[in-house]
């Protein structure tokens, strides 16, 4: 099958996860990616060594790369760089700014000799602005973009558990190069991307900060809804925690009626609406958990599914593991195969997932393709 990217070649100067992200789903759409790692190589690499050896969030996000080891303080490695982006479609880069201007390969002077080049940065802050030089990972930016305000309980402010502003900048840049491929087989131009996790995540704190310009700062309310009620967990009579989401007042009366099993509270006007719930926040979700306390969490399941109530039990890592709904791949490493999930599109067909490369796994072939012509 080909692969709608196949034919494309990425270079990418990358390290951690953002820009990985963005040149991992490129690789996996059919893109011939060159990852080039330092001599040391991508410090993500050493985050761990969880996933048969090697690192969980390298073996997640390099799957289908080539790796090859360039000094670009050397004028030699320099040249093969050079080389490869006379020839390359896109390339990203996630140096702090102005790092790839002072190695030779500013973006105005590759746009100007590559004019079909497609060239993304992914920075912290972006390229100017009063930030632009702070160095910028994702916990810092959970923190500066006011996400962490809005996550945890009302003890305290806390990290959203997976790297959710890199994962987003990386998708974010994807997206972009997309758009400046579909532009360029109109045009024939190539493009200047910049995409910024404070950015990316600042998008994303949309709807909290129009909230809090409106009048209502959103409250840290941990498994639950600031504005909706019930919206939350419940513990069943076996300890299980059991979350739910009611999202009209029809849903509420169903709730009542056929979950609850108390056809009063479904017609009583107190509770009728949803800002009369969440004004008797603690009324509302007091009657749930007498319900849901007295039944066990399968009971309480079936009884939620046949009614057509949104629910969720709250699982772990353990349970997500052997979760019946998860879909798997089985990718190569250096270290041995690695399973992990699948990627979230579904494509006819079947996909197949290159091998996450060894450090400078590619560099002598890499090196030889691309050696500069003798004059």
């Amino acid at each position: 099958m080909t692969l709608p990217l196949s034919g494309l070649l990425v270079v990418a100067l990358e390290q951690a996860v953002a820009a990985p992200t963005c040149s991992c789903r490129l690789a996996d759409a059919g893109a011939r990616v060159i990852k080039i790692e330092r001599p040391e190589g991508d410090f993500a690499r050493g985050y761990d060594a969880l996933a048969q050896g090697e690192s969980a969030y390298f073996v997640w996000l390099n799957r289908g790369k080539e790796s090859i080891v360039l000094d670009l303080a050397r004028a030699e490695d320099k040249a093969v760089l050079e080389a490869m982006l006379a020839r390359a479609d896109v390339f990203i880069q996630n140096l702090k700014p102005g790092a790839v201007a002072k190695l030779g390969f500013g973006i105005a002077r590759l746009r100007r000799d590559y004019p079909r080049l497609i060239c993304c940065s992914i920075l912290g802050y972006g390229e100017s602005g009063p930030y632009a030089q702070r160095k910028a990972y994702d916990l810092l930016i959970q923190a500066e973009s006011g996400l962490a305000s809005i996550t945890g309980g009302p003890e305290a402010p806390a990290r959203v558990g997976v790297s959710v502003v890199d994962v987003a900048a990386g998708m974010n840049a994807y997206e972009a190069i997309l758009e400046a491929l579909i532009a360029r087989a109109k045009s024939g131009e190539g493009a200047a991307i910049s995409v910024s996790l404070f950015d990316a995540m600042a998008d994303w704190m949309a709807v909290p900060l129009l909230q809090h310009e409106g009048g209502k700062t959103p409250a840290r309310v941990g498994l639950a809804h600031p504005t909706i009620a019930p919206y939350g967990v419940f513990k069943s009579k076996d300890g299980a925690d059991v979350l739910i989401a009611i999202q009209s007042d029809r849903e509420w009366r169903v709730l009542a009626e056929r979950v609850l099993r108390d056809p009063a509270l479904a017609q009583d006007q107190n509770f009728a609406t949803n800002v009369a719930r969440v004004e008797r926040r603690e009324e509302t979700d007091g009657r749930v958990q007498a319900a849901f306390g007295a039944a066990d969490a399968d009971t309480l399941c079936a009884m939620l599914a046949k009614a057509d109530i949104a629910f969720a039990r709250v699982n772990d890592t353990a349970l997500l593991a052997r979760h019946p709904h998860l879909r798997r791949i089985s990718v190569d490493t250096p270290s041995g195969p690695v399973s992990y999930p699948a990627p979230a599109p579904l494509h006819e067909g079947t996909r197949r997932y290159g091998a996450v490369p060894a450090l400078g796994e590619h560099t002598e072939t890499i090196k030889a393709e691309f050696a500069p012509k003798p004059a």
